[in-house]
């Protein structure tokens, strides 16, 4: 018997071809023609297995496979799944938990420094002919002297943390059930209330998931709160911020920069204001990706589907139903 995996998110050839040589004995790999919601319906028609990515794993999408067992997040984020429709059906759904730790807060590093020491705009005004060094240097800071907080404390902004130790940074974190003693230490991270951090950090960076309780957690009132001048990075998922909000802050001169992987909609529509507003990286959700980080992440998703077809057990941690 050959077990059918469909992959749903748009991918280039050669992705798949790589997903082909990795795929283990007994299955068979197929790709749905495009994100409209009648292609999508005939591919998963006859999937036992579906890998999804950033594409909306919806109740009605369900209920047009009869045969399916699971469904493979391709990232650690579920908030674009019904996990309530694939329960009642009895799909199990997976992910690889923590497997993108290092790439996006490495995202999050590049953003904040891309921002201090004005790399972005230097850029910008070399390409357009100005040679801005006069302009840039008032506004350049070091990354060691700033504070910065970290709002949620997952497997990324444990990596972030790890990673602005080196730095000298001090270094806060929000969340709701603080770190075991010894771990924060070892990170030299202080348990502060959000309205503390946003109030005394330099650069706030998101890492928590979106839930009812995180959604636009970074709203007008958060952001009245903010340290003025303050830097924002968001490599965590857009509607952790009302973007009008954020938009008249950056405008208004509160804030003193943004550096943004995700966005309320994506992809983030042609001429958006953020796109002309001051101070602000833009990049098209690639915190994720990296291509030495591919075939790990494939071998453990193909891997996990293989327990499920075997009825083997998966790992714990990667398990979200």
């Amino acid at each position: 018997m050959s077990w059918r995996i469909v992959v749903l998110d748009p991918l280039s050839e050669s992705r798949l071809l790589t997903m082909r040589r990795l795929l283990p004995a007994g299955f068979e790999l197929a790709a749905a023609s495009s994100p409209a919601p009648e292609d999508q319906a005939r591919a998963i028609a006859h999937a036992d297995f579906a890998i999804a990515g950033d594409m909306p794993l919806t109740a009605d999408l369900l209920a047009q496979a009869p045969r399916l067992r699971a469904v493979h997040k391709w990232g650690v984020g579920v908030d674009n799944f019904d996990l309530e429709a694939a329960a009642r059906r009895s799909i199990r759904v997976l992910r690889t938990t923590g497997s993108n730790a290092g790439p996006v807060a490495e995202t999050a590093l590049g953003l904040m420094l891309a921002l201090l020491r004005q790399i972005s705009a230097g850029d910008r005004g070399m390409r357009a002919g100005h040679w801005a060094k006069a302009d840039l240097a008032p506004r350049s800071f070091t990354l060691g002297s700033r504070t910065v907080g970290l709002v949620g404390l997952g497997a990324i902004g444990g990596r972030l943390a790890t990673l602005l130790q080196g730095f000298g940074c001090r270094l806060l974190y929000a969340k709701p059930k603080p770190l075991p003693e010894a771990r924060a230490e070892a990170l030299h991270l202080t348990h502060v209330p959000l309205e503390t951090l946003l109030a005394t950090s330099d650069i706030i960076s998101l890492h928590c998931p979106l839930t009812p309780a995180t959604r636009r957690l970074i709203d007008a009132a958060a952001l009245s709160r903010v340290k003025e001048g303050a830097l924002l990075i968001n490599t965590a998922r857009g509607d952790l911020v009302d973007e009008a909000a954020l938009l008249a802050a950056l405008v208004e001169g509160r804030l003193g920069g943004a550096g943004l992987d995700v966005f309320s909609e994506e992809p983030l529509p042609s001429l958006h204001p953020l796109a002309s507003a001051p101070n602000v990286i833009l990049t098209p959700h690639i915190g994720a990706s990296a291509v030495d980080n591919l075939v790990p992440t494939l071998e453990r998703m193909f891997r996990n589907l293989a327990c499920v077809a075997e009825g083997r057990a998966v790992d714990p941690g990667d398990v979200v139903i």
